[in-house]
């Protein structure tokens, strides 16, 4: 895992600064700390650097990147990990191709020369996010992984390209000057965002499953966007039927390949384990295919209600594992959050991902550069409440009124910590998305429904230049009707939110972002694209069986996981929110008071304060709902957010920071 940057000018006569490019890379040095690289060949008008974390082939003279191929015809850097490609390497040295590095990353540029970037991209099994210029064709491709578990972001200048895995390697760019957009900022407020899209004004992410293709043609570009991969649910015609064990097998089976690819590392290799399914069938797995035992790292909160490492513990000791448990509280979670939201470039719900980012930093202490994680599981497998909920709203045709109710009075009473956040305190329907969906996932409707609260929020300018907007309609703009058509309500509310809460949220500043924050790769075993195009094809009713939500997964991992963890319910993995503890709470309102006081609010002209001590005021209301209130503390981080966005990419001028930080770590040209 790396971090990527790389400038693209509209003439090859158009000189790069070779030092603004590493000072791109230097501003994302916790990405890539072991070293960096950069390449700007004269007359050519294209730049890349790299600032590497060495995990695979780990001589440094040889894993330098960016790559240079055919005296220059190919430039490539590359942030992320291929597996598999031992055998891609095999293969392609047995047709003639001669390779300098050991490097899982040098398979792309022979592999694109051999055969073409469609088929490469249909051969890569991993997560990735990749830079590659051809200059017999004059074409730069930025290339983003499935599911975009690693990040690439990019934006237009009068005369250049600018991309990086980062917003604030975009940012360092003297071109490029930061500044809100306003839906995006709405966006910020109700969590949710639109696929593709930031907080900032011209800054783009490559989708996930796509490709930029940016041609050079008489001074300017021509920008193609292109799919090479989605999530495909068959419509039920094309289902094959099978026995249960087909399929309780194909995943067993399919997983076990994905761990032991992703244990493939000329480093240490642990885990991450909660109380979940998850997490505790991929260390389960690991622990059987390891010679030696796992280390396994676990998250506790200081609340029992939240808080699972007693359960985790139970895992760890079953497989044999070596547990470390990081204790955390209200002064690591708050003390922490500013730094978190440097690196998630969005804005946070909960604090949840500041808990991520103080075990990764926690995991790089003790030595560890990698870590397998379970996140995708719940997307694959119907793990969240919100699918149960659309499954017992939509999906089960036949089922007995009074069933059905209980089973909806049973999944409220089992979620009553998360209603308002991972379940709906309200219904809330967008007509665009119904008419695209066929109805409006219970998975949205959490974020959709601060719609009101979020415009009342805003000042009065930028609620003004939204106008009419209707964030629904823009999200279902970006939904591709081809993989929604006639398919199950199930596939389509699991499809929505791999669209959506996945990239955008888990993978984000669940994931990478915080991961990375400490030069921590985290390798998501359940993403394997082959793992995922297998449980597409597993019928919804196995999915979600009756009421028992990742019936497959759990019967698959039966034999691996204790009698509890087998039995268990799905419990949402969240950190308690600010209004179930004072100290939390005064934490939190300390943080308020030094990035968000009236001044400073007036100041930045987003936010509306009157409007903000209302809600302040109401969440200290004893009246107040609980899902209400689990609802505000949710905006009340997203407004803190804001403001540290703020603070961080508007007020500071981030070219001089990246050039400072770049001339702090001696890189310099």
């Amino acid at each position: 895992m790396c971090g990527i940057a790389g400038i693209f000018a509209n003439s090859p006569e158009r000189n790069i600064d070779s030092q603004i490019l590493v000072n791109m890379a230097a501003i994302m040095h916790h990405r890539g700390p072991d070293n960096y690289g950069y390449c700007n060949p004269k007359q050519v008008g294209v730049g890349m650097s790299h600032a590497r974390l060495s995990i695979i082939d780990l001589n440094e003279a040889r894993g330098r990147q960016p790559f240079i191929l055919h005296g220059g015809q190919i430039i490539f850097a590359h942030n992320g990990e291929f597996y598999d490609y031992q055998r891609l390497r095999g293969e392609l040295t047995m047709q003639g191709v001669r390779f300098e590095t050991k490097s899982d990353s040098e398979i792309v540029p022979h592999l694109y020369l051999q055969t073409g970037m469609d088929h490469t991209l249909r051969q890569l099994r991993g997560e990735f996010a990749f830079s590659l210029y051809d200059e017999q064709t004059d074409t730069l491709y930025l290339v983003r992984d499935r599911f975009g578990i690693k990040p690439l972001y990019w934006s237009q200048t009068a005369n250049h390209i600018i991309f990086g895995s980062e917003i604030k390697a975009v940012l360092a760019h003297p071109e490029v000057t930061p500044a809100f957009d306003s839906q995006g900022l709405f966006h910020q407020l109700i969590q949710v965002m639109v696929p593709g899209t930031t907080a900032f004004k011209g800054v783009h992410q490559v989708e996930p499953g796509h490709m930029l293709k940016i041609t050079r043609r008489n001074n300017a570009f021509q920008i193609e966007t292109i799919k090479y991969w989605d999530m495909h649910f068959p419509v039920p015609a094309e289902r094959a039927k099978h026995e249960d064990e087909y399929y309780i097998t194909g995943v067993r089976n399919q997983l076990l390949q994905a761990v032991q690819l992703r244990l493939n590392a000329d480093v240490p290799v642990g885990c991450y384990l909660s109380g979940g399914i998850d997490s505790c069938s991929i260390l389960g797995l690991a622990s059987a295919v390891a010679q030696e035992p796992v280390r396994a790292f676990t998250i506790s909160f200081d609340d029992e209600a939240y808080d699972e490492a007693s359960i985790a513990s139970e895992m760890a000791h079953a497989v044999g594992a070596e547990q470390d448990i990081l204790k955390l509280n209200a002064d690591l979670l708050y003390d922490n959050f500013a730094r978190t939201i440097w690196h998630t470039e969005r804005t946070i719900y909960n604090t949840l991902a500041v808990a991520k980012l103080m075990m990764s930093q926690h995991v790089t202490h003790h030595h560890y550069k990698v870590v397998l994680t379970g996140e995708g599981s719940d997307e694959l497998f119907a793990g969240y409440p919100a699918f149960r909920k659309d499954m017992f709203l939509h999906g089960m045709e036949g089922l007995h009124a009074e069933q059905a109710a209980e089973w909806q009075h049973t999944l409220s009473e089992s979620n009553k910590l998360f209603q308002g956040a991972m379940l709906p305190k309200d219904e809330y329907v967008s007509a665009e998305i119904n008419r695209k969906v066929g109805f409006t996932p219970s998975c949205l409707q959490p974020w959709l429904g601060c719609s009101d609260l979020a415009r009342q929020l805003l000042n009065d300018e930028r609620r003004a230049e939204l106008g009419d907007y209707e964030p629904g309609e823009a999200i279902a703009a970006r939904l591709d009707e081809d993989y929604l058509k006639g398919r199950h309500p199930l596939d389509k509310a699991q499809y929505v939110w791999i669209k959506t809460m996945l990239e955008g949220q888990i993978l984000t500043w669940g994931g990478d972002r915080v991961d990375m924050a400490n030069s921590m790769e985290a390798r998501p075993a359940f993403l394997d694209h082959h793992l995922a195009e297998f449980a597409a094809t597993i019928p919804p009713e196995l999915r979600i069986r009756g009421n028992v939500e990742k019936y497959v997964l759990k019967e698959a991992m039966k034999h691996l996981l204790p009698t509890t963890l087998y039995e268990r319910q799905k419990f949402a993995f969240m950190a308690p929110p600010a209004h179930t503890d004072d100290k939390k709470w005064q934490k939190l309102k300390a943080l308020f008071a030094r990035y968000a006081s009236p001044e400073q609010l007036k100041q930045a002209g987003l936010i509306n304060a009157d409007y903000l001590q209302h809600l302040m005021e109401k969440q200290e209301n004893s009246d107040t709902p609980a899902a209400d209130k689990i609802q505000i503390d949710a905006i009340l981080n997203h407004v803190l957010g804001v403001m540290l966005l703020h603070h961080h990419f508007i007020e500071q001028d981030l070219s001089q920071l990246a050039h400072d930080k770049a001339q702090q770590l001696g890189w310099v040209i």
